[in-house]
């Protein structure tokens, strides 16, 4: 595990964290986080794993802004971390915006 996450800061070190608005560039690199790491524990096609299912079906009805405070903050006592020091709060929305609304 702590070889996953040293692995996740250095490619987002690498990747521009972006302040306002979510480029059309940084929406790619987006999704590639998603299918990657989010993938890696919620199943590559976002079906469950380790983690629960997190497809637009299994999350229907939940507030965005709920989701991107669990993106950006983990939830204690499970195994999902907090991505605040590796994502900006524009981009934890669009990715709960993205995963409520796309199949992945």
């Amino acid at each position: 595990m702590a070889r996953l996450v040293a692995a996740l800061l250095l490619v987002a070190l690498a990747l521009p964290a972006s302040a306002g608005t979510v480029t059309p560039d940084r929406a790619d690199e987006l999704r590639y986080i998603v299918r990657q790491d989010c993938g890696s524990c919620h199943g590559l096609r976002m079906t469950g794993g380790l983690g629960r299912a997190i497809t637009p079906a299994a999350l229907a009805g939940r507030d965005p802004d709920d989701l991107s405070t669990i993106i950006l903050d983990g939830m204690p006592g499970t195994a999902m971390p907090g991505w605040r020091p590796l994502l900006s709060e524009d981009e934890a929305r669009w990715i709960a915006d993205y995963l409520l609304t796309q199949e992945p």
